[in-house]
């Protein structure tokens, strides 16, 4: 059985850019290095993998979870055309719950932040995407009483 979860990867062209979003939403970089050579480039299916590895752990959260950055260097990524579309299989998106949604949404667009939508109230839940890094769907959920 599983536990909880564990951690998302995200592949990214601008750390820098993806660092910034993820402190917003409270990750703190933890650990930044290299990975290649054998055994990770079979594990992962990339033959002669580089790549930086960062990750990043949400902090105060209990059980831990962690963003896990890669930066390839080799070999290079092009960006997925398709990343936004969420009419699509695969991953559509991923959720962080916020105690107040109206308040998290007001800071997070002072911030530079984009909203895809206006919130809505779905399943005794507020909800609102985000563009993430990469163009990538975050969405932020506040449950009602």
């Amino acid at each position: 059985m599983v536990e909880n979860a564990d951690h998302v990867t995200l592949v990214v062209r601008d750390v820098d850019a993806a660092k910034k979003f993820f402190a917003l939403l409270g990750f703190k970089d933890e650990i930044d290095t290299v990975i290649s050579g054998e055994p990770l480039a079979t594990y992962m299916g990339i033959k002669d993998i580089e790549s930086q590895h960062i990750t990043l752990v949400l902090k105060g959260c209990t059980p831990r979870f962690e963003i896990q950055l890669l930066h390839y260097m080799n070999p290079p990524v092009l960006k997925d055309p398709n990343t936004t579309d969420l009419h699509r299989t695969g991953y559509n998106h991923l959720a962080f719950r916020v105690e107040d949604l109206e308040s998290e949404v007001k800071r997070l667009k002072e911030a530079g932040i984009i909203t895809k939508n206006q919130p809505v109230a779905f399943h005794n839940r507020k909800l609102v995407f985000l563009v993430g890094p990469e163009d990538v769907t975050i969405e932020l959920v506040e449950w009602l009483d």
